[in-house]
């Protein structure tokens, strides 16, 4: 039989996420007791955030830390991140310093050390090769490692801190006793990588968006019927069900595309907690239309209306891109267009659903899905006004 031989590259990834996995460590899960390093590669520089646990900090430096935005830290945080390319040394920039409190099923509740930087290269076209070193606790606790991952590569489509890449470890080589910095080789990428990165983060964010989803659903279940003495009536036709499911899909995209625009490229203003609790209030409004007639042959208007709320939610993904122009517009464009599949996949799994409503048995199930509906979005209101989950909330998380 013959062998089957994986590329150099591939074997070398498995490898390094395989050490990190029995170190226990990720990008996302704390890493008691050693640090993460995420990096973000934008277009002129890299931004970075390390998580140092802050009793290891505190071993390193000999004495309590105490107020952290100070001289000291800042002085000593650059001295102990650098990059450099050959000779040339980049500058770093140390942006913020502040600790944090979380817990961990595994130790409790602990506290950490959060320092965002900045490293600039003397030359952008250093941006992707470059050697970087990192030892602010590692010089003094000798058991202490830092793993690094790239969190943020636009050219490379990596886009989503979940899917972060472990770039490797540095630690204390104990035979030489040296501190070895991490070579740091990225590939180069593309536009179309980019792209192709938000249209599947646009994807991603209607997949777990149960509450755009069940937007959606709501104003496209009365879609085969029409209303009689105040009432839904029953089944229209398929002609007349597509027609109206077509218009009302439409209609939400177009809203949704113009205010998704304007939040990508900050010509906006708004308060997040607002949009949230008015897509919540939307999803609640399509709920009960969904039970009796409210804004009948209005769904257009109002699916475009309610559009503009969600559009605004989507572009908190894209607003805090630090890109040029014709990148953030491809984003907006990759982004908008993974919405759309994600949407025109659901509504066509949902199209043979709608055909029921010739059924007797559909209002039953129209009004069991409406009244589920409005006591979640009810709780979705509640908790994005009080910024605290509820027991609805909580016990709908758990399912999830």
């Amino acid at each position: 039989m013959g062998q089957i031989k994986l590329p150099a590259a591939v074997i070398s990834k498995c490898i390094l996420t395989g050490a990190m996995f029995v170190l226990g460590l990720n990008a996302v899960a704390h890493p008691m007791p050693n640090s993460v390093v995420s990096l973000s590669v934008l277009e002129k520089w890299i931004s970075g955030e390390v998580k140092i646990p802050l009793l290891e900090l505190e071993s390193a430096i000999g004495r309590k830390a105490g107020e952290l935005d100070t001289d000291f830290f800042r002085e000593y945080f650059e001295s102990h991140i650098q990059a450099v390319s050959g000779k040339r040394t980049w500058h770093t920039e140390i942006e913020s310093l502040s600790t944090i409190t979380d817990t961990s099923p595994f130790v409790g509740e602990y506290q950490e050390v959060v320092v965002h930087f900045k490293l600039t290269p003397p030359d952008a076209r250093l941006l992707r090769h470059f050697t970087f070193e990192y030892d602010a606790v590692i010089h003094q606790v000798i058991t202490h490692r830092a793993l690094v991952f790239v969190q943020y590569d636009w050219n490379n489509g990596l886009q989503d801190q979940s899917d972060s890449e472990p770039l490797g470890v540095i630690g204390l080589d104990v035979p030489s006793g040296k501190i070895f910095p991490l070579e740091v080789h990225l590939e180069e990428g593309s536009w179309i990588n980019g792209v192709k990165g938000m249209f599947l983060l646009g994807m991603k964010h209607i997949r777990e968006g149960l509450d755009h989803i069940l937007f959606l659903l709501t104003l496209l279940l009365i879609a085969p019927l029409t209303i009689e003495d105040r009432k839904w009536s029953g089944y229209q036709g398929f002609r007349y069900t597509l027609e109206r499911f077509l218009k009302i899909s439409l209609a939400f995209t177009l809203g949704h595309s113009i205010t998704l625009l304007a939040g990508s490229l900050n010509l906006v203003d708004f308060r997040v907690q607002y949009v949230e609790v008015l897509i919540a209030v939307s999803i609640l409004v399509s709920a009960v239309n969904c039970v009796k007639p409210v804004f009948f042959k209005k769904e257009v208007f109002i699916a475009g209306g309610f559009g503009l709320i969600h559009g605004l939610a989507f572009s908190i993904s894209l607003s805090h891109l630090e890109l040029g122009l014709g990148s953030k517009l491809l984003s907006i464009v990759g982004f908008n267009l993974g919405i759309e599949a994600m949407q025109l996949i659901i509504m066509a799994c949902f199209l043979p659903m709608l055909l029921m409503s010739k059924w007797k048995a559909y209002p039953a199930v129209r009004t069991a899905f409406a009244v589920f509906t409005i006591i979640l979005s009810t709780a979705w209101i509640v908790e994005r006004i009080a910024t605290k989950e509820n027991f609805i909330t909580a016990h709908f998380n758990k399912l999830l």
